[in-house]
């Protein structure tokens, strides 16, 4: 049998625990179930990670700088942050939505149950934390550039513009997931950018 490091068997396992949790949710993966879709006996599986809670750990870790790097790439190709901020949250949100959101139901109700299993969980409450501030703060960074770029100014802090952003886009993908409407959604996404918009309250040089 081929010699497979342990940093590829811990992403192997955190893959397939990624696709058992879309499925069946935080309550239903097994390591077993975790072993099985990973292909791997469940001792090779104990071994790298002994509990169900240190998986989960992994995961949430994981799932916290892939998101961030999508985030990231959409953002940064979704938009030219020289025609200005507006420009850049009303293209960079809707091609987040596109790209990340739309049909992905399954993705989004994982990660919102891998939240409030770490704030419910002792020990791994920070994990929920940093999991947004990350989020906020490649939010405001962009947004940050593309005023700058332009010259623009904004009424309101770039970190405060980035986790009101969030925030909202976060509420849409929750009701989302409950009623994947699709055209209300993406007309409640454009009613949401104007107020964003709106509240930047964006300045020109």
């Amino acid at each position: 049998m081929a010699y497979i490091r342990a940093a590829d068997r811990e992403e192997q396992i955190v893959a397939a625990a990624v696709q058992v949790l879309s499925t069946v949710g935080v309550a239903g993966t097994t390591l077993r179930a975790v072993a099985t879709q990973a292909g791997i006996p469940l001792g090779t599986l104990h071994y790298v990670f002994p509990s169900k809670d240190q998986m989960l750990r992994a995961v949430i870790a994981r799932l916290i700088e892939d998101v961030v790097d999508e985030i990231a790439t959409v953002l940064g190709s979704a938009v030219d942050v020289e025609q200005g901020l507006a420009f850049a949250i009303r293209h960079g949100l809707t091609t987040l939505w596109t790209e990340l959101v739309s049909g992905h139901t399954n993705l989004q109700i994982m990660q919102y149950e891998l939240v409030t299993y770490a704030l419910r969980t002792p020990g791994q409450e920070s994990l929920a934390r940093w999991q947004y501030e990350r989020y906020a703060s490649v939010v405001a960074e962009w947004c940050q550039r593309a005023a700058q770029n332009s010259g623009e100014t904004c009424a309101v802090p770039f970190g405060r513009l980035a986790r009101v952003a969030l925030a909202s886009v976060d509420g849409l993908i929750l009701q989302y997931v409950c009623d994947a409407n699709e055209s209300r959604s993406r007309e409640d996404l454009d009613t949401t950018i104007d107020m964003i918009i709106a509240m930047a309250g964006i300045r020109s040089p």
